[in-house]
């Protein structure tokens, strides 16, 4: 689904990714971690083209959006990021559209569906992360945990193949954050192909298929679950690992 190469990112002298290489394969469940400031959101922003890369290579299911550092044309573009929808930190609802017209805003919009087909699979995703009864509320009556649900609900609205997640739950308090985490882990159970930065280390540990762990800009070491967290070969994995609290 996502072949990225030599992926290169700077800002004037400074390397915020270096050579970063990896693959994700369909219905695969990739979780990236690593200390702030390792590259992470960036190298997840540059695949949906939010970033410019300063060089190398990603591929979305075949088709390059960049290759070698020169960009597909805007068209193309488009076409290959329609694929995949992207969950954020702060969950950039509008704050003047109800939840329902948060979801419904960029089918209408953008891919000029029928309202009614619109309006059938708004409701099914509301219930599906468990907000039926909150389609009329506006955004600042919810909570920080009802908020990111409607976001992957709005993510999905547009029937994407890939869904990626910067840091879903760092905006929210503790005792929402597991609300959440059920809604991608169950994503995970239906084989949407997925790509999570996240500094929740027993949830990588229980719903990835595979574990990034990056550092200064560059893929340090990755492997299973169990091989990362519990037999990590690099002495800055596990000195990242045993700052970081993982439950038993």
């Amino acid at each position: 689904m996502i072949e990225i190469h030599n992926l290169k990112k700077s800002f004037g002298n400074l390397d915020v990714l270096r050579k970063v290489n990896f693959s994700v394969a369909p219905g695969e469940v990739v979780a990236v971690i690593g200390p702030s400031g390792s590259g992470k959101s960036t190298m997840l922003r540059s695949l949906i083209h939010l970033e410019e890369v300063t060089g190398g290579s990603i591929r979305i299911q075949g088709e390059a959006l960049v290759e070698d550092g020169k960009y597909a044309t805007p068209a193309k573009i488009k076409s290959i990021t329609s694929r995949m929808g992207m969950v954020f930190q702060h969950f950039n609802l509008f704050p003047h559209l109800t939840v329902q017209d948060n979801l419904e805003l960029a089918p209408k919009t953008v891919k000029k569906e029928n309202a009614a087909e619109i309006r059938r699979r708004s409701e099914e995703l509301l219930a599906k992360v468990g907000l039926a009864d909150k389609a009329n509320a506006y955004p600042a009556n919810l909570s920080g945990g009802q908020k990111q649900r409607v976001a992957i609900a709005r993510a999905l609205m547009m029937k994407p193949e890939i869904l990626l997640f910067d840091e879903p739950t760092s905006a929210l308090d503790p005792e929402l954050t597991g609300e959440v985490l059920r809604v991608i882990k169950q994503l995970a159970e239906e084989n949407m192909t997925m790509i999570i930065v996240t500094h929740e280390m027993n949830f990588a540990r229980d719903v990835a298929d595979r574990v990034i762990f990056m550092d200064n800009g560059e893929i340090a070491e990755e492997g299973t679950p169990e091989q990362i967290f519990g037999n990590p070969q690099l002495e800055r994995t596990k000195s990242f690992l045993s700052r970081v609290e993982i439950m038993g």
